[in-house]
């Protein structure tokens, strides 16, 4: 999401050479930083005394990126789709590369240009040894307004302020400019939410979390071989468990918890505090999902396990190994409507840049999806859609034909790579989608048109998304770094509420 505001003319010798040739030149759109201060005793001041009229905004924020709408509530068939992105019905073959490691991209969209002064102002963060170039004196040429200390609403109203870019010495937590810096010290861009509360323990990058409904425990699992309970209602750690393996994902069906581990899946009954693990994955497991009665869980290997859940008797009986995939499993989702025809179809992405589609009455593959040309990090069912996303930079939305195909009917850009999706309705019962990508923020989108409604910025990559049950507006997302943040829709948009 680019948000911008126009720089301000600073060329003062072409102003000297149209005064010396006796031309009346209108002043420049810059604020005078001493009439501000209430000291400019220059008469006439070359600079304007009176402060700039805020930029167009669209959803409380300044944008000069274009938006992609639709004219109507649905993707127009074949948009952006070539015969590459038709399904195919044959078997996948090895088309990927083996590696599962996610790029965690510092892309340096911060304040690499200002600069800072000599002593530390990091509050006892140990950071003080970032250099600072000093390559933009404009930096501090134009004063800023105090921001909102809830770091979200109204930036746009700050002169100055390039809105597109967070100052990566904030997040370090050393930059001395403050009000003066000409980067953004916030968290997040929109007026639709606000971020609620920072959950803070975990050392490793948080690969899970799972709110059960009717629980009163947030559940959040990490590659520092811990699952955390959370407790709902004072945001304290309430105990932690260490399952002796990295967290490669989570998820919560009805009473159960479940959490993939190497070599193996953890369950809990959070109601009868029952546990057992489920033998059998081969490497980490690094998707989970429930449907039909049947858990599935997909592996480092590329292989896709599924065991029986009989509810009465606590037990898991192993039924079937789905095989089709060259290499890791990352994400599967269990879909059901006209896309997904009969009792429904679970649908696996892969790090070999196919999706795979499974009957889930046979077990059987019917279909494989080439759309994309690198990883596909994560699969969402839509509507009468399925979304996919990809390090290629893209979001397919895949629909179903008339013959029984799948084809891809709308293909959204991205500047960066997107690794993971997640669907909810905001505060006012609208379907948005959120994306996050390899930049380290989350891009928030009305659907279907893709207007973009906010960004979250993070330290590093959020790796998770996960949205709280119906009703209660929130949703969480855990990062690279072990931080855990609780977010909640607003009803109204900020700009919009009475104090």
């Amino acid at each position: 999401m680019t948000i911008a505001v126009e720089s301000a003319a600073r060329d003062g010798n072409k102003l000297s050479v149209f005064n010396r040739l006796g031309a009346t030149a209108a002043k420049p759109l810059k604020v005078c930083r001493y009439w501000r201060s209430g000291r400019c005793n220059r008469n006439p001041c070359p600079f304007l005394h009176r402060e700039l009229p805020p930029p167009p905004s669209i959803n409380g924020m300044a944008s000069n990126r274009p938006r992609k709408s639709a004219p109507s509530n649905t993707w127009v068939r074949n948009q952006g789709a070539g015969a590459a992105n038709v399904t195919h019905k044959t078997e996948d073959k090895n088309n990927g590369s083996g590696l599962i490691s996610v790029s965690r991209k510092m892309q340096d969209k911060v304040c690499p240009k200002v600069p800072l002064k000599t002593q530390n102002n990091n509050h006892g963060t140990g950071l003080d040894s970032v250099p600072h170039k000093m390559q933009d004196k404009d930096c501090h040429n134009v004063p800023c307004k105090t921001q909102n200390t809830n770091h979200g609403a109204g930036l746009d109203s700050v002169p100055g302020k390039k809105q597109d870019k967070v100052c990566r010495y904030w997040l370090a937590g050393n930059c001395s400019n403050g009000d003066k810096c000409k980067y953004l010290h916030s968290w997040f861009l929109s007026d639709s939410f606000t971020l609620l509360k920072k959950l803070e323990g975990h050392q490793k990058g948080i690969n899970g979390v799972a709110l059960p409904s009717g629980s009163d425990k947030l559940y959040s699992g990490s590659e520092d071989q811990s699952v955390r309970f959370w407790d709902c209602h004072t945001g304290q750690c309430a105990a932690v468990v260490i399952l002796g393996g990295e967290i490669g994902c989570m998820i919560s069906e009805g009473p159960w918890l479940f959490v993939g581990i190497p070599n193996s899946v953890k369950v809990w009954n959070i109601q009868t505090a029952s546990e057992f693990s489920l033998s059998g994955p081969v490497g980490q497991v690094h998707s989970l999902a429930e449907g039909n009665g049947i858990l599935f869980a997909g592996t480092e290997d590329g292989k896709i396990l599924a065991w029986k859940i009989d509810a009465a008797s606590n037990c898991f009986q192993p039924i079937a190994l789905l095989e089709g995939h060259s290499h890791a499993v990352v994400s599967l989702v269990v879909g059901a409507g006209r896309l997904h025809s009969g009792a429904g179809r679970l649908y696996s992405a892969s790090m070999d840049h196919t999706i795979r589609v499974w009957d889930l009455e046979t077990l059987q593959c019917t279909h494989t999806l080439r759309g994309h040309t690198s990883a596909v990090m994560s699969v969402l069912c839509w509507d009468d859609y399925l979304l996919s996303c990809s390090l290629d930079k893209t979001i397919k939305a895949w629909a179903a034909t008339e013959s029984g195909d799948i084809e891809v009917v709308h293909t959204h850009n991205e500047e960066n790579g997107v690794l993971t999706l997640c669907g909810m309705h905001d505060g006012q019962e609208k379907p948005v989608l959120m994306c996050s990508c390899d930049d380290n923020t989350v891009h928030i989108y009305d659907l279907p048109s893709f207007n973009e409604r906010g960004i979250i910025f993070s330290k590093e990559e959020v790796r998770v998304i996960q949205i709280a049950p119906e009703g209660l507006g929130l949703f969480f997302t855990g990062d690279g770094t072990g931080e855990l943040r609780v977010w909640k829709w607003v009803d109204l948009p900020l700009n919009q509420q009475t104090e």
